[in-house]
């Protein structure tokens, strides 16, 4: 087979080799196993953790999904060819420094053909069950992480869109402020109502933001929250809110609005299309050093 330089050459003499680029690969353990394609995003995941930190992942893979009208849990749905949870698999296994990924999944569905190559190929996957309520999905998680974990992201396994590059940015805030979370200025007008009728009054775009995942905290920090909300009583959606409720900051981290949340059968057709889109513009951009180099 001929190697794109062979090819430009017999088109173009004289022209020169590119230097080599460096290669990008999974973790040894799963190019052993081959069960991460060439070309997937974990193939290519480089993590720039913050030092000194021993960081975790609590994926959260337990919900039903019963808005998204489907045959089976949103996160087992096709997309793009592969399961929703392997788009977060092939990430997350990627990224070597992490110590562990906590897989919150019931266990009729830990058998699943898609999931075998990643169980048998790496030991730092491991399984925990999922709660009646999100928060007792996350506080079985928080379980499984090492005692000696220093920082834990919380991420749902229906984000199989956030990148690398969101991710090292909030591990980096969490580090720095104990407590991130990646987030993204609201968009479109918000209003507040009493009664799903009227509008009681318009909020102020300028202060809201619209929250995602990764949330990343210090284990412990997560523990003592989860204890004072059940202490008191109080519910909470999301994980920094026990933070918030601590009277302890939380930090914004920017994100990316492609990072949406998998609820309805129309965020699949955005979703097949913003992965579309990114393997345009990776094929887009070696035709460009292609053209950049034919003399036509």
């Amino acid at each position: 087979m001929l190697s794109v330089f062979t090819l430009t050459s017999a088109l173009a003499p004289g022209l020169r080799a590119p230097p080599p680029l460096a290669p990008l690969a999974a973790p040894p353990s799963l190019r052993r196993c081959g069960a991460l394609p060439l070309g997937s995003r974990a193939c290519a995941a480089r993590m720039a953790l913050p030092s000194g930190e021993k960081c975790s992942f609590v994926l959260l893979a337990g919900g039903s999904g019963s808005r998204m009208k489907a045959d089976r849990p949103k996160q087992f749905l096709d997309l793009l060819g592969k399961p929703v949870l392997q788009w977060d698999l092939e990430l997350l296994l990627g990224i070597e420094e992490l110590d562990r990924i906590v897989l919150v999944i019931a266990e009729e569905f830990r058998t699943m053909e898609f999931l075998q190559p990643f169980v048998d190929a790496d030991s730092r996957l491991v399984f925990a069950a999922p709660g009646k309520e999100r928060q007792n999905s996350v506080e079985n998680g928080l379980a499984g992480v090492a005692d000696d974990c220093t920082l834990v992201a919380i991420h749902d396994a229906a984000r199989p869109l956030v990148t690398r590059e969101s991710i090292d940015k909030c591990f980096a805030d969490a580090a720095a402020h104990d407590a991130a979370v990646l987030a993204v200025p609201c968009k479109p007008t918000i209003k507040e109502s009493n009664d799903g009728e009227f509008v009681l009054k318009t909020l102020d775009r300028s202060k809201l933001w619209d929250i995602q995942t990764p949330q990343i905290l210090r284990p412990q920090m997560l523990r003592d929250g989860f204890k004072n909300a059940n202490d008191k009583g109080l519910a909470v959606t999301d994980d920094v809110s026990v933070v918030e409720l601590m009277g302890k900051p939380v930090k914004l981290t920017v994100g990316e609005y492609t990072n949406l949340k998998l609820t309805t059968p129309e965020d699949m057709i955005i979703a097949e299309t913003i992965l579309r889109d990114r393997g345009e513009r990776r094929a887009g951009g070696l035709l460009g050093w292609l053209r950049r180099l034919l003399p036509f």
